[in-house]
């Protein structure tokens, strides 16, 4: 059996075809366009995300050498939080998907805060009320594209989903309205004790039920591939949200193992089992999967900006010896540290622990001997110092419930480099550990999806999947990093509160 994983992110789509031992076999990925419309908008094409992502899995099945007869499973892993509305009876997105960096909703959350309605969302859903989650951009989509609220309001003529369910409308010619329970935590309208759409939450965002899609198990067939574009009918067996995926896909299986994805935004994760954890550090509490009507649940944190930032140092600053986001480690190592330089990547506000929208960013402690390495080792360093914000608040809520970590899992594009993932075990105090496959959420819609169509036979047979490739021990001196936690700390309560 072959399975084909599609993983949808932010920046790029990609398709990887899996063997059945779990052995990668091809993959193809394509980068897509990024929007700006006006300061602190972030927008996709929803169509454009459909015909990468396309293309992609052609791609990735044509270098396979799949062909139409050969057993093949899909499993879906998608950027979360981005929203989708789209017309049911063509199919065409009404407007273009709001993504999860979006703040144009921050003041509608704050006046729902001010009606004293956060803390009733935190229990139902686990979640800290943000523009980051989808309910707001739903609202604001049908307050603010003409005839939309209308429409929604006649019932069954407007869908909403998340990336995951506009892939599978799509695959499945428009047969299938449906989410997974990973994905479905992400949107404030979802109990997570309950496990459902929650009425209460729908009215007070001012959401029609009948947008909603159906909720399934994250593994299990969730309907068929039909699509003419490629030549196969294939089930869909596998959803998850990338960050679960990629916890799912570094096998971290049992409560307290935790991974760390570093992408376009990080996102630290550790799997609490079938335990609802409260955190008293601002971390969310998610839904991981759901398998065989199981449920496992999560601690997450999430830093908005991560990889952005280095994209932002190539792409904004435009330095010429930055021409890939490859660059920037051979520009940092250039210098033994950042002469005192601290960046704070707060460029779409502040997520975990300091859940700060109104947050900007900014290079602090620069002086007339800083360069554009110092500056370039401050991004890296910075990325670093966000991840360790996450694991100071974890390892508290851990802590009081009797839990330890003896290491962190990472993966992602940003762990090839070196450089920063010393830094981070030299923050962190603790061993960073680095898989032979860094394609964790894709490693992760694949095994979901493998469960789901008889390829393997458990959890357990997966795990002898899981390799490391490289293990990075703390190096500094404790007291050295605690100062540069200090003085971090230092720069980004300068950061806080910029926007009025």
């Amino acid at each position: 059996m072959y399975i084909l994983a599609l993983d949808q992110g932010t920046t790029s789509s990609r398709a990887i075809v899996f063997d059945s031992r779990g052995k990668i076999v091809s993959s193809a990925q394509k980068e897509f366009t990024q929007y700006f419309p006006q300061p602190g908008w972030v927008e996709h094409d929803p169509m454009e995300i459909w015909e990468s992502q396309l293309e992609t899995a052609r791609l990735a099945l044509e270098r396979g050498n799949v062909k139409p007869g050969d057993e093949l499973a899909i499993g879906i892993a998608n950027q979360r939080e981005t929203t989708i509305v789209w017309d049911a009876a063509t199919g065409k997105p009404i407007c273009p998907a709001i993504v999860w960096q979006d703040r144009r909703t921050s003041d509608l959350c704050d006046k729902i805060r001010q009606d004293g309605a956060a803390e009733m969302i935190r229990q139902k859903t686990g979640l800290i009320l943000d523009a980051y989650f989808s309910a707001s951009k739903i609202r604001w989509i049908l307050d603010n594209v003409p005839g939309a609220r209308d429409r929604a309001n006649r019932g069954g003529e407007l869908r909403f989903g998340t990336v995951d369910s506009w892939l599978i409308w799509n695959l499945t010619g428009g047969r299938k309205h449906v989410t997974d329970v990973s994905n479905a935590s992400r949107t404030l309208l979802f109990n997570i004790h309950t496990l459902s759409w929650d009425d209460e939450l729908l009215q007070l965002f001012d959401v029609p039920a009948s947008m909603m899609p159906e909720v399934c198990d994250s593994s299990g067939e969730l309907g068929v591939m039909q699509s003419p574009e490629i030549p196969f009918s294939a089930p869909i067996c596998g959803d998850a949200g990338d960050q679960q995926a990629a916890l799912f896909g570094q096998l971290c299986l049992k409560p307290g193992m935790v991974k760390t994805t570093y992408g376009t935004g990080c996102f630290l994760m550790v799997n609490t089992g079938d335990e609802i954890v409260r955190s008293a550090s601002n971390l969310l509490t998610t839904v991981a999967w759901r398998r065989n009507g199981k449920v496992c649940y999560a601690l997450e944190g999430s830093v908005f900006v991560g990889g952005a930032a280095v994209q932002w140092i190539r792409d904004g600053l435009k330095l010429e010896s930055v021409r890939t986001s490859a660059d920037i480690e051979p520009l940092a190592a250039t210098v033994p540290d950042t002469g005192g330089v601290y960046f704070v990547p707060a460029l779409t506000g502040l997520g975990a622990p300091w859940w700060n929208p109104n947050a900007r960013g900014g290079i602090l402690g620069i002086t007339r001997g800083t360069t554009t390495a110092h500056i370039a080792r401050a991004a890296l360093e910075g990325i670093a110092f966000q991840v360790n914000d996450l694991t100071e608040a974890i390892e508290s809520d851990l802590t009081a419930l009797g839990m330890t970590i003896d290491q962190m899992r990472v993966d992602g594009g940003a762990t090839a480099d070196d450089l920063l993932m010393q830094f981070q075990a030299d923050l962190y105090g603790k061993e960073i550990v680095r898989p032979a496959v860094l394609e964790s959420t894709a490693c992760g819609a694949a095994y979901l999806a493998g469960l789901g169509a008889g390829a393997w036979s458990s959890e357990e047979e997966l795990a002898q999947n899981w390799t490391a490739q490289k293990v990075f021990k703390p190096q500094m001196n404790p007291d050295e990093a605690k100062r540069r936690i200090q003085q971090w700390k230092k720069a980004v309560r300068r950061c806080l509160d910029w926007e009025e």
